[in-house]
């Protein structure tokens, strides 16, 4: 066992919570980059070109994400960042393999429902709501740069020659660490106990400082604010009033009848009943 201080106090933690957190700490700020180009590829930036380092660093960002939520023990239903496959992905490029590539990547970036988000827009355009509509065309516009950052990305990888390209794939994974030595040593650790699905209390609590961290980065650089929201959003109340200040009615407190037993029950059915007073401010409490 070990004790890990943390921003809410120090907390024990067991010898493979440990690692999780250690290890993590060594790739935090790679992962808060790889975030961001991440989220930009998919469409939050429009690239005016995408060259074939961007490509490798989007599989090598796809596989650090995976890596977080790996070592953070982040539960997911969905394989949404595929690190393994990235590695797999890479390996194979080094050897020629090309197709597989430009397949993820396509099954990454395409099948984008311009057609129903369009329809979305005018349905609320034509009921008024102008906030929706903006906010829906906003979204369209996202899924338009995916498809821009896509066919910059495949005609990055489709127009070299065969051996010009896996030349420079070999070089750009050198320069990640991915060379074929180091991605058999990746795939290896993937499947190793530190990167292993163990949640607890203090992974949890990392995972929700990094992000709430991260979502304050972007919301800053991208003014994504809280005022820019759809009124299914509502504003809150700051500050919140104190609990005393709300008129709390009389109550009567409800227990079990097995807990107050018959015998009480009874003794007690002809006792009058005497309400609770209301409390209106914190002075009367």
């Amino acid at each position: 066992m070990t004790t890990n201080a943390g921003q809410l106090g120090a907390h024990t933690v067991d010898e493979l919570t440990a690692r999780k957190l250690a290890d993590f700490a060594r790739i935090e700020e790679e992962f808060l980059e790889s975030f961001i180009f991440v989220q930009d590829v998919h469409g939050q930036r429009r690239f005016s070109s995408f060259p074939l380092e961007q490509v490798v660093r989007y599989l090598h960002a796809l596989y650090i994400c995976d890596l977080k939520d790996r070592l953070l023990s982040v539960y997911t239903n969905i394989m949404r960042y595929e690190g393994e496959r990235c590695l797999r992905l890479l390996r194979g490029w080094q050897e020629g393999q090309t197709a597989a590539v430009i397949a993820f990547i396509h099954r990454k970036l395409d099948n984008l429902p311009f057609g129903e988000v369009s329809r979305q827009i005018e349905r609320s355009a034509n009921s008024g709501d102008a906030q929706t509509a903006s906010r829906l065309a906003e979204g369209r516009v996202v899924l338009l740069n995916r498809n821009y950052n896509l066919s910059h990305a495949l005609d990055a990888i489709i127009m070299p020659e065969p051996a010009q390209l896996r030349g420079e794939v070999i070089a750009l994974c050198a320069r990640l660490g991915h060379t074929p030595a180091d991605l058999d040593r990746q795939i290896a650790d993937l499947h190793s106990d530190v990167y292993s699905y163990a949640p607890s209390a203090p992974l949890a609590r990392r995972n929700m400082l990094v992000m709430n961290s991260l979502g304050v980065r972007i919301a800053n650089t991208r003014g994504a604010r809280p005022s820019d929201r759809t009124d299914r959003v509502g504003r809150p109340t700051i500050p919140a009033p104190p609990y005393a200040e709300e008129v709390i009615p009389g109550a009567m407190t409800l227990v079990s009848l097995t807990w107050i037993g018959a015998e009480r029950l009874a003794a007690n059915l002809d006792a009058p009943m005497t309400p609770a007073p209301e409390i209106t401010s914190a002075s009367d409490a």
